[in-house]
């Protein structure tokens, strides 16, 4: 064993002269402890809420989603559309036609944007997941159906039990205007079937409807607004953005689940980082307890140092001795820190300690979302070990340069 280590050990254990100086150690220790467990709880909620919201999203967003960068429309029966559909990484093809109407339903309407779909969107998405109310049903024999946001459902008093269907109401595309309001307007009727519950913005802005319902009330019966994809199994989504990017060329947009929400995510990451960084000003505000257990600690072994200077020990082995008790501090800090933070985010992953409301109804989850990534739990642990290490060198550094000083001893 190291010999400046194994006195380390010794003096981190052992009582001293000053019981003041036991007391600063284990205030530093347990402020370390405290920062770490911050730093693991924090992070880990960060990483909860941001899964959270990528799950929401993916059960309504396609892995792969096509638009056109100029326009709001494209024709999609060309020959690299046709080629697109035969690619070895597509699973499943669908043409969507969106835009937006204004839906009436009784004496309330609202604006939303009227998505078209085909009867296999189910395969794309994990919609029916988030169906609060109702089926996911868009035709039968005789009727076209609508799936609803939840918050469209509330804006229109709209029930599924109830008969009267939801009035659509699109402009007419270059028709010069009518007397008549009602002129200028294509109408359609279609009866909500469910509702479903995603995001707020979500919630409050689509309508699902069949793809020829959408078609024909926008008046686009060979346009597409987007391409939505769904990639194979086990196929790398980055080879398949570029080769679809390839194939499709430049007037065309690529986008997997992420980029088409690059601002949230981005958002979400950089609050993440800025809530790591204030965390850890506050960690090396709580080391500033090692430089004063380090400082009173080697005046209160002057003795020691002499007798271990007599005996042969030269600077450096002397300085070592007080390095490995700061960074003992800080190890032992972190490790406690870390462990004790880990337990409480298992404990509420496993059993919903801290709840968002009484009522597990009022929201999509009922308890607060935790998910430990071992990378930031590597990261934390290295943060806190380079703390330990700055604060222990400063005082060695200039205390000991005083006290180990030529003709001191």
């Amino acid at each position: 064993m190291n010999f400046s280590f194994y006195i380390a050990r010794r003096y981190l254990f052992s009582r001293k002269k000053t019981n003041l100086i036991n007391l600063i150690s284990a205030i530093s220790v347990g402020g370390l402890v405290i920062g770490t467990m911050g730093l693991i709880i924090g992070l880990s909620g960060f990483n909860g809420f941001d899964s959270l919201i990528k799950s929401l999203f993916s059960s309504f967003d396609p892995e792969i989603r096509i638009t056109v960068k100029e326009g709001k429309r494209f024709d999609a029966s060309g020959s690299s559309f046709d080629e697109l559909r035969r690619m070895p990484c597509v699973a499943y093809y669908a043409e969507i036609v969106e835009d937006n109407a204004l839906l009436r339903y009784n004496d309330r309407q609202v604006f939303a944007t009227v998505k078209g779909v085909s009867e296999d969107y189910l395969q794309f998405s994990g919609i029916d997941s988030m169906l609060t109310q109702g089926e996911f049903k868009l035709k039968d024999a005789t009727n076209n159906y609508a799936v609803l946001g939840e918050g469209i459902a509330y804006n229109l008093a709209v029930g599924i039990n109830q008969m009267d269907p939801i009035s659509v109401y699109v402009p007419k595309r270059g028709r010069e205007s009518s007397v008549l309001p009602s002129g200028n307007f294509n109408q359609k009727l279609i009866y909500p079937s469910g509702f479903f519950s995603i995001q707020q913005e979500l919630d409050t802005r689509y309508i699902l409807v069949p793809i020829s319902f959408a078609r024909e009330i926008f008046e686009q019966p060979d346009m597409v607004n987007a391409i939505e994809l769904k990639l194979k199994e086990g196929i790398p989504e980055k080879q398949s953005l570029a080769a679809i990017s390839a194939l499709l060329g430049e007037n065309f947009e690529v986008k997997n689940r992420y980029q088409q929400h690059d601002y949230l995510y981005k958002t979400m990451l950089s609050e993440k980082y800025a809530t790591y960084l204030i965390l850890i000003l506050i960690l090396v505000i709580a080391s500033f307890n090692i430089v004063g257990s380090l400082t009173m600690l080697i005046l209160d072994k002057k003795e020691d140092i002499e007798i271990l200077r007599s005996m042969g020990a030269d600077k450096n082995t002397i300085r070592n001795i007080f390095l490995f008790e700061g960074w003992l501090i800080s190890f032992f800090g972190a490790i406690i820190g870390t462990i004790a933070g880990l337990a409480i985010c298992q404990a509420q992953i496993s059993y919903g300690l801290v709840r968002l409301s009484d009522k597990a109804s009022s929201f999509i989850i009922d308890a607060y979302p935790m998910k430990i990534v071992p990378t930031d739990v590597v990261l934390i642990v290295i943060s806190v070990s380079l703390i330990g290490f700055l604060a222990s060198w400063y005082p060695v550094r200039f205390i000991s340069e005083k006290l180990f000083s030529e003709g001191k001893y």
